[in-house]
């Protein structure tokens, strides 16, 4: 049997675990209450980059005995896409015929083993021959992100002798550095 002294000490442990509850169930409320926030980091990392575009043919025409004593100029495109302020070196080579310099490349025959003289240059006075950066001068730029057309600027130089009818042709590789 319960006295009536314990009740009241019985109220008073029930009132206080009422308290107590009442005070976790206000403090799992604020926990709770909405909206909550955070915050995350967005980024992106641009590389420098290039490439190249190539394919156009610096076709110097048909020649005729004119060659003999007179250069024949031609010229061709290609065009370079760097990212925005990425400076680039561009660099011809030698081309493919066999005996071929910098300084002297050739056009071989494709059914003879006859060669004809022919040069790159990097303006349009031919002044400047464009090479490698070794032998002959490179062409430099800064890219804009966006497509730039170089020109190359050629003749196949004069003979002193007529070559023998055929076509003559060479590959150029142009390598770009940045």
């Amino acid at each position: 049997m319960i006295s009536n002294r314990a009740l009241p000490a019985l109220s008073a442990c029930a009132v206080l675990a009422a308290s107590v509850a009442i005070g976790v169930a206000s403090f799992s409320a604020q926990a709770g209450s909405s909206p909550q926030t955070s915050q995350f980091l967005v980024s992106l990392t641009v590389q420098k980059d290039c490439t190249i575009t190539a394919g156009n043919t610096l076709n110097f025409g048909t020649a005729t005995s004119s060659l003999i004593t007179t250069a024949i100029n031609g010229s061709t495109t290609f065009s370079v896409t760097c990212t925005n302020t990425t400076p680039y070196v561009l660099a011809l080579d030698k081309g493919t015929t066999t005996g071929s310099a910098i300084l002297s490349r050739l056009l071989l025959g494709g059914t003879t083993a006859t060669t004809v003289p022919y040069q790159l240059y990097t303006d349009g006075t031919f002044g400047t021959i464009w090479g490698d950066g070794t032998n002959g001068s490179t062409v430099g730029g800064t890219g804009s992100g966006q497509a730039q057309v170089i020109t190359v600027n050629g003749k196949a130089l004069s003979t002193g002798s007529m070559p023998a009818p055929d076509t003559y042709t060479s590959t150029e590789t142009v390598t770009i550095t940045f």
